[in-house]
């Protein structure tokens, strides 16, 4: 793989740590800012909605620019943020600091996305976007777990920092080594909106939406479901995690070769096998090993489908690449809220834990059939920016 991709998976690193990094500072920041638990979870809320309204109006705001250009005007407003987060005096500057943060997220994995593919054969573009996503898939394994003791150890300030050196890091590799594509063609407001006339995009879009429903459903409640019904302790649920991340980051790079082999019968079959994993974990999450065992494949089932969406959308959106892969990302937070949603209504209704698992595999139906209706017909070709 060529060193920008290394870079692109660097700043995804970046990206996906101060994501998710933030779920294991909360009873630090609520203490240091005096401000509830569930209060200082909505700086987790307030970062992804800034993902889901920001991305499409950054995709637009950047449409004129070079890749290039856009990726290090992102990752500066990342820093940015980042350091406005470690600066932060109370709460709400706090959050307001976490949603400028937000407004590079899904325009950075859009673009980034398209930049990758560019970077290497046809044959090999599934491929490249994996390579990007593995970082924030790594960002899961150990960005979070290690900013997480370092802001225990040291203030939540410090994971903060940290962070933003990342980010700095990343600014540099992307200026010094990222290649400008003199010779892409710059995309205008008109031509991006004209893509979205497209009805099987947004089928697409859709089937983002349902698949992050499917995986959040049930990744939610992964630790009240491992705690109360398999028995796992505190401990237990932490390493449990961390299989659960070796499993994404394997499903991803897997995903992505697939992919490459034949888009529509990669998700297809990536679908069919997170509803049947997810139903068999309402049964299996009573042992021990069967639950172990059962996630680890759930979560290599689920980011199998990464990559491939990813390249779906932008088949189906090929004369508006940056703008239908920024709208990706912001339907796979939307996809984020309404999974946690849907899980925590089974929940409240009385269903109990686990029916949890049967809900994910229930979206996970749902992505089949989309998926089905997406590519039934002609086949989509893929972008020209990336030929």
């Amino acid at each position: 793989m060529p060193l920008p991709l290394l870079i692109l998976a660097l700043s995804a690193f970046a990206i996906g740590t101060t994501e998710f990094v933030i779920m294991g500072l909360l009873p630090e920041v609520a203490g240091d800012l005096q401000v509830s638990i569930p209060t200082a979870g909505w700086l987790v809320t307030g970062y992804a909605l800034g993902v889901a309204i920001g991305a499409p109006f950054m995709a637009l705001a950047t449409a004129r620019l070079p890749r290039k250009m856009a990726l290090v005007l992102l990752m500066a407003i990342f820093i940015f943020g980042n350091l406005f987060c470690a600066l932060a005096a109370n709460y709400d500057l706090l959050m307001l600091a976490r949603v400028i943060t937000a407004l590079c997220h899904g325009a950075f994995f859009g673009i980034g996305s398209i930049v990758a593919a560019s970077l290497v054969p046809a044959n090999r573009r599934a491929s490249a976007v994996a390579m990007m996503f593995t970082g924030l898939t790594l960002a899961n394994v150990l960005g979070v777990p290690l900013g997480t003791a370092l802001g225990q150890v040291a203030g939540w300030r410090s994971t903060f920092w940290a962070v933003t050196l990342l980010g700095i890091f990343a600014f540099i590799g992307l200026w010094r080594v990222l290649p400008a594509n003199a010779d892409e063609e710059k995309a205008d407001l008109r031509s991006e909106l004209t893509a979205l006339r497209n009805g099987k995009l947004w089928l697409a879009l859709s089937t983002t939406v349902l698949f992050a429903a499917s995986m959040f459903a049930l990744f939610t409640y992964i630790a009240p479901l491992l705690g109360e019904v398999t028995g796992v302790s505190p401990q237990g649920v932490t390493w449990t995690l961390l299989l659960i991340g070796l499993g994404l980051t394997v499903g991803n790079i897997l995903g992505g070769r697939l992919a490459d082999w034949r888009l529509d019968a990669t998700m297809i079959g990536v679908f069919a096998s997170i509803a049947v994993i997810s139903a068999l974990f309402s049964w299996t999450s009573h042992g021990l090993l069967a639950a172990e065992v059962t996630l680890f494949f759930w979560a290599l089932a689920t980011f199998a489908a990464v990559p491939a969406l990813q390249v779906n959308v932008v088949a189906f959106g090929h004369d508006a690449p940056n703008l239908v892969s920024t709208l990706n990302i912001s339907a796979f937070n939307v996809g984020n809220a309404l999974g946690a949603w849907a899980g925590g209504q089974v929940i409240d209704l009385g269903l109990g834990l686990t029916s949890v698992p049967l809900v994910a595999a229930l979206l996970a139906v749902l992505a089949l059939i989309a998926t089905l209706l997406t590519h039934g017909g002609d086949r989509p070709r893929l972008t020209p920016a990336t030929d």
